[in-house]
Order: C-alpha cells, then sequence, then structure tokens
C-alpha cells in the first residue's frame, strides 16, 4: 500500500496510453504541462536514482523487493530518500509486504514517457 501522492502521468482512454503532455513536437507545453513533466525529469535527473529506477523497470515482472535494489554505491537511508523521490514524481508505486517494500513502474508510465519525448503513438 502506498501513501505517497501520485502525479495524473497518465490517464487510460480504453487501451490509449495518454501521457501527462503531447509530445515535445506537437506544440508547446502549458504551464502545468511543464510542471508536471520536469518534476518527472527531474526525478530522473540524479544517477542514483535513475539507477534505481532502470532496476525497478528492469526487474522481472517490473516489480523488486527493495533488498533487492539497494546496491546502488549508496547507504540504505539514501537509497529510501531516492525512492521516495521517484514516488513523489509519480514514476514508482509501492507496496509493504511485510517488512520488506516492493516497488513497481506502471508499463503505462514508461509508455507515457517513451511518447513524450518521441511523439509515437504507443498503447499499454
Amino acid at each position: 500500500m502506498s501513501n505517497a501522492e501520485v502525479l495524473p502521468l497518465v490517464e487510460r482512454e480504453s487501451d490509449a496510453v495518454v501521457p501527462c503532455c503531447p509530445p515535445l513536437t506537437e506544440r508547446p507545453f502549458t504551464a502545468e504541462e511543464a510542471e508536471t513533466a520536469a518534476r518527472m525529469f527531474k526525478a530522473l535527473g540524479d544517477p542514483v536514482r535513475l539507477r534505481l529506477f532502470s532496476a525497478v523497470a528492469s526487474h522481472e515482472g517490473g516489480e523488486a523487493c527493495v533488498c533487492d535494489i539497494s546496491d546502488v554505491g549508496v547507504s540504505q537511508p539514501t537509497v529510501s530518500h531516492h525512492l521516495k523521490k521517484l514516488k513523489e514524481a509519480g514514476l514508482l508505486t509501492s507496496q509493504r509486504r511485510g517488512t520488506w517494500v516492493y516497488y513497481r513502474v506502471e508499463p503505462s508510465v514508461l509508455a507515457a514517457m517513451g511518447r513524450l519525448l518521441t511523439g509515437a503513438a504507443t498503447t499499454a
């Protein structure tokens, strides 16, 4: 169960994935769209956060226990801080199971990020 607020990066309309913002090549962002996209990319702008995000996204089943992804060259409290920032940006969700926390990257988030940068139509 997650207690972090998740930003509305994507909304589902049938099977289509709709990103938080239009592709960069479609039109200029509104102030709100730019704020949302900036939060997401700012969270990924740190090398440790990017490694953690990649570790979760590439983990079997798209979900990883914190115990399996904490070897990124920083202390455990720092890992927890970076995971919190990724959750706040809406890039990760989490669920506590016993003493461990499991993190997940929703496929729709990855699809929306790709669409934002490439302008390619993507479905879930």
